[in-house]
């Protein structure tokens, strides 16, 4: 696994960069660990699909602070997600921690998610928190040292590295910012986005 400053430079870079550097990297909360297959980019002032394209707020100021730091968000009135701020300070881009494999902490994730197959534990963003137990108090942690940790491995192949737009997206969702590894079971089903209807949008403008 890396050393913090190998892992401070790489969260520095560029997202489109850093993001596909993530795979294979492990996010440790307690007794669960699960090893990353696929992230999704998002550029913030430069991506209309990002939370923070229109500019900081309360929910978002995580993505405006230092690299190494987790934003957390929770969507749909039940949902928690994951993303890691990356960039200079200010610049807002952050990768959202899509799906991984469970590792460590089987039993624990199996108690989390009842019902769930091993494959599906991690698999998608918000089952990835709930396996992990990352809800919006650890929005802010830091990577390093925080409850929440990332522990980076060696680079993937890149000829394991598949990409493809981001899903769910409405806005820029067609730009090819969602890397993943290739034949990974724990991947996630890729979704184009659905019309919401004026309730469902009136629900987000709260959260």
């Amino acid at each position: 696994m890396s050393t913090s400053p190998e892992l401070d430079r790489l969260l520095a870079g560029p997202v489109l960069e850093t993001a596909p550097r993530l795979l294979g990297a492990v996010v440790r909360c307690g007794q669960v660990a699960v090893r990353l297959t696929e992230v999704e980019a998002y550029d913030g002032a430069n991506d209309p699909g990002s939370h923070a394209f229109r500019g900081q707020t309360a929910r978002n100021a995580t993505m405006f602070g230092p690299p190494g730091h987790l934003y957390v968000y929770f969507t749909y009135g039940m949902h928690h997600c994951a993303n890691i701020a990356c960039g200079e300070s200010g610049t807002a881009a952050g990768i959202l921690l899509r799906a991984g494999e469970v590792i460590e902490g089987l039993d624990v994730a199996r108690a989390r998610r009842p019902g769930s197959s091993d494959r599906d534990l991690a698999r998608g963003p918000a089952r990835l928190c709930r396996a992990l137990d990352i809800d919006r108090g650890d929005d802010g942690g830091d990577v390093h040292h925080g409850r929440v940790r990332l522990e980076l491995g060696p680079a993937p192949d890149p000829q394991r590295v598949s990409i493809g737009p981001r899903v769910g997206l409405r806005d820029a969702a067609d730009r090819p910012w969602r890397f993943w590894l290739t034949g990974e079971p724990s991947v996630s089903r890729y979704r184009p986005a659905t019309p919401r209807t004026l309730g469902q949008r009136a629900d987000l403008r709260k959260q």
